[in-house]
């Protein structure tokens, strides 16, 4: 069992949602149509992989943890939407599994191999494609004024190991020069819609358990203690029990 495995059923509703607005924004920047094919990498619920769907024909998507991909299977299905699900790792892809004209990726390129990582995408993109490192988060300039505690309480209950490589993953998807320095691929442009919404302080609260540093299973006995104290936290910023929180979307593009 993957380390998400725990948190599949949480991930797709709890998570900083993609704005619709966003898949409209990028697919447009990228000139996708329904001529288009997609592949999602560490595709996880598929949100991106749906999320994109509309503006695309095929739809590959791809994860080495098979409750998430149960996951995307059925909101596939509620969705109504064609997917094609592969249970694996995109570095050991298959060869004949052929090109796309967009690699999306999630935050999930931190858990891939660097070298085989990048020498699997010189396939997959198409010679005119690009690859969209995407991310959905709480803005942090100050408009969520909760979110510094929030952090604060969930580094506490985390394991340090955990936390630690949290924080790698967040510094991988800053530095996308570092990652691609070498490659044929070359960061070109960042396309970010700023949205807001309502969130619950019991969804908001629940959230911490979609990370994996702070997942039912990082945690044991302490999730109810820590799941506490954040709703306690929260519930001094909320209003009926609902907080606005203000997001930002981003696609990264690369390109060759």
């Amino acid at each position: 069992m993957g380390r998400f495995a725990s948190t599949a059923s949480l991930y797709e509703h709890l998570r900083p949602p993609y704005p619709r607005e966003f898949f409209r924004t990028v697919a447009h920047k990228l000139g996708l149509t329904k001529q288009s094919s997609l592949i999602d990498l560490g595709t996880g619920p598929g949100l991106l992989a749906l999320g994109f769907g509309p503006h695309v024909g095929r739809v590959v998507g791809v994860d080495p943890e098979p409750a998430m991909l149960d996951a995307a299977r059925r909101a596939a299905a509620g969705a109504g939407r064609q997917l094609t699900l592969i249970e694996g790792k995109a570095e050991t892809l298959a060869d004949d599994i052929g090109s796309f004209d967009v690699v999306t990726i999630g935050r999930a390129l931190h858990w891939m191999d660097r070298d085989a990582t990048l020498a699997r995408l010189d396939h997959l993109v198409a010679h005119d494609g690009a690859i969209a490192i995407c991310a959905s988060f709480s803005v942090t300039d100050g408009r969520n004024p909760w979110l510094d505690g929030y952090n604060e309480i969930r580094r506490r209950w985390s394991p340090a190991k955990l936390w630690e490589e949290a924080g790698k993953g967040t510094r991988t998807h800053r530095d996308l020069p570092a990652f691609f320095r070498g490659s044929a691929f070359r960061p070109a442009e960042l396309v970010a819609v700023e949205t807001s919404h309502n969130v619950s302080v019991e969804d908001l609260t629940r959230r911490t358990l979609t990370y994996s540093s702070s997942s039912p299973d990082a945690l044991g006995e302490n999730v109810e203690p820590m799941l506490r104290e954040i709703g306690e936290l929260l519930a001094s910023f909320s209003r009926d029990g609902v907080i606005a929180e203000s997001l930002v979307s981003t696609a990264e593009i690369v390109k060759r």
